[in-house]
């Protein structure tokens, strides 16, 4: 799949891998992949990332990533669902790093610093690119791009999708970013090609 890659995909995924040793991270994560195609520069992305106000915004995307980690990792719908049936997962929260220390929750702790060696990828960042290709095959085309990762990241539930809705990035909105307002005449091929995205 990779050899399908353009440069600027091989870029992200590189660009993923820096993000992760610069975190210290001990795997690959779909957020790593986000922030390396936030860094893309020129190209339909970083046009669409610009126009969709992303770059403004990268302090309060951080913040948000941020918050999900201290929740260890459960989207807003998980909260609400534990919210629906009498938890309050802040309150949780607040008890466990009382105990524990600020950020106990976060699966992957900032003080694995001196963890070298090759990164893997997460099963959420690896679904990511296998989305991609989904993606790419929906639209009908023949690579996958910079702009597959970003949709395959829209349209796959869970954190980095959640927190890209919450500040206007949603996958339709995305899409329109990329592709213009008829982007494969609305509900053609390219939807459907993100609805098996979503569904992988």
């Amino acid at each position: 799949m990779f050899e399908r890659f353009t440069r600027g995909a091989r870029a992200t995924v590189k660009g993923a891998v820096a993000q992760a040793e610069r975190a210290g991270a001990s795997s690959v994560t779909e957020e790593h992949l986000l922030l390396a195609l936030l860094e893309q520069e020129g190209g339909r992305v970083a046009f669409a990332v610009t126009a969709l106000g992303l770059h403004d915004r990268r302090a309060s995307l951080d913040a948000a990533f941020a918050e999900a980690r201290r929740r260890g990792g459960l989207t807003k719908a998980d909260t609400d669902a534990l919210a629906g049936i009498g938890i309050d997962l802040g309150a949780i929260v607040s008890r466990v790093e009382g105990a524990h220390g600020e950020g106990a929750l976060d699966a992957d702790r900032r003080g694995r610093r001196w963890w070298s060696g090759r990164r893997p990828f997460t099963p959420g960042a690896k679904t990511v690119l296998e989305n991609a290709l989904r993606v790419a095959l929906g639209r009908g085309d023949r690579f996958i791009g910079e702009e597959h990762l970003l949709l395959a990241l829209t349209a796959k539930p869970g954190v980095v999708a959640d927190v890209l809705a919450g500040h206007g990035a949603t996958c339709t909105a995305v899409q329109r970013a990329l592709y213009g307002s008829a982007a494969d005449g609305g509900d053609g091929e390219g939807d459907a090609g993100q609805g098996r995205a979503q569904a992988g």
